[in-house]
């Protein structure tokens, strides 16, 4: 007989490692197929802004008591293929790296509202890489399980618009003083071109460049909502004969 062969090793923390790592894919499903239904009492970013002592203000509203210009408005500036594309924008991501390469600076933008509210929920703010590559299967799960109309109340319910303030009612509540179903068109623009620095723009005290992008988001306006019927193709139609007629 021949020598017998050591017994292979084995390593009990590569199978708990592994069982962790499926249960917490399995809550993160859950949890995505939970808030389909359910509106998610709280997210990564706001247990993150806690931790750091800030008082939230926070409160969540259905879509139809949003004024119908602001999710149009949103569209218009974060993500005008919304409807069309499944939760990444691979065309923006390609512009994005070659806009990049010209100017010798790092990855920026191109995140869809789907991947924002992937972040949002799930990920931390810091821009690095890793949460982007964490984004793309996150938002796919999303679009898999939840109705474009209800990835864009829940963005606007989450989204930060200030140190401490989430969602659309706060935002409206602390810089114009009404409701989110009182704002105006100005108001609702300028809400949407905060949106991409949320620490630095105030939508109450716009800057110069603030009113030029809100502007820049008024004339996309009509084109996009066309092409948004996916959320509410009543409210938007409504909208752009409006700014036909304005």
């Amino acid at each position: 007989m021949g020598a017998k062969r050591p017994a292979k090793r084995r390593h009990p923390w590569l199978k708990r490692i592994g069982l962790v790592v499926l249960l917490i894919m399995a809550g993160l499903l859950l949890s995505i197929i939970a808030f389909r239904f359910i509106n998610p009492p709280v997210t990564s970013v706001m247990i993150a802004e806690k931790l750091k002592g800030t008082t939230l203000k926070h409160r969540w509203v259905p879509f139809e008591a949003m004024a119908r210009d602001l999710p149009l408005a949103v569209i218009a500036s974060e993500d005008g293929r919304f409807c069309v594309h499944w939760g990444v924008d691979w065309g923006a991501v390609k512009d994005a790296v070659e806009e990049a390469k010209r100017r010798h600076r790092s990855f920026r933008g191109a995140s869809t509202i789907t991947m924002q509210t992937a972040k949002n929920l799930y990920l931390f703010t810091d821009r690095s890489y890793v949460r982007k590559v964490l984004e793309v299967p996150l938002a796919y799960l999303l679009t898999l399980f939840w109705p474009k109309r209800r990835v864009i109340e829940v963005y606007l319910n989450i989204a930060q618009w200030g140190p401490g303030i989430f969602g659309a009612e706060a935002a409206s509540q602390n810089y114009f003083h009404k409701s989110a179903a009182e704002l105006t068109r100005r108001e609702a623009l300028l809400l949407a071109a905060a949106l991409p620095n949320p620490l630095l723009r105030n939508p109450a005290k716009p800057s110069p460049r603030m009113l030029r992008i809100a502007k820049s988001v008024e004339r996309r306006m009509p084109i996009l909502a066309t092409r948004s019927s996916c959320v509410a193709p009543e409210l938007f139609r409504q909208s752009a004969s409006g700014q036909r007629r304005g």
